[in-house]
């Protein structure tokens, strides 16, 4: 039984050493190559500068604007909406909301740089978006005019609803990434 144990582990170090020697992996030195990746794989996805955002069909453009006060209210841009909790705002506000005929799902608020109270709630549906990207955890990005993401907001994904929740603390562009 030792014999045969010694005889396999011998065979398995010598079927190691012919299938990596027989292999084109450079010198020992040099770097690894690099793997790319298919883009049929990742089609779906925008590479931004700082993270990824999703890619998913075009949606119809949708506008919306409302008047929201310390009451609170809801606003509803097309598939996407938007709530404030009573006690938010202290005075009353006309609150502008667009999504743009785009391959992003986004939403643009006015007036710019409104700050809450309290946090709202602004839920995002990615509905109309399929590939890899749409089955990773996804998040709302708080991004500039040109798309680059400049922070994250809590937010949480609802794989049933397709749709993700995060909380607003001021307005300015939101999109999905993951």
């Amino acid at each position: 039984m030792k014999f045969s144990r010694s005889l396999l582990l011998t065979f398995v170090a010598a079927a190691a050493v012919v299938s990596t020697s027989c292999s084109d992996h450079g010198s020992p030195t040099a770097p690894a190559a690099p793997q790319q990746i298919s883009a049929d794989l990742i089609g779906d996805l925008t590479y931004g500068l700082q993270g990824l955002l999703l890619q998913c069909t075009p949606m119809p453009a949708y506008h919306a604007s409302q008047v929201i006060g310390p009451d609170g209210g809801t606003l509803v841009i097309g598939p996407h909406t938007f709530t404030v909790p009573r006690g938010a705002l202290t005075s009353p506000v006309l609150i502008t909301a667009d999504a743009p005929h785009d391959n992003l799902n986004r939403v643009i608020f006015q007036p710019e740089g409104l700050t809450f109270r309290t946090p709202a709630a602004l839920t995002m549906s990615y509905a109309n978006c399929q590939g890899l990207g749409s089955l990773l955890p996804k998040h709302i990005a708080y991004t500039n005019d040109l798309l680059q993401i400049l922070s994250f907001i809590n937010s949480i994904d609802n794989i049933f609803t397709n749709k993700v929740t995060g909380q607003v603390n001021h307005f300015s562009e939101y999109v999905l990434s993951w």
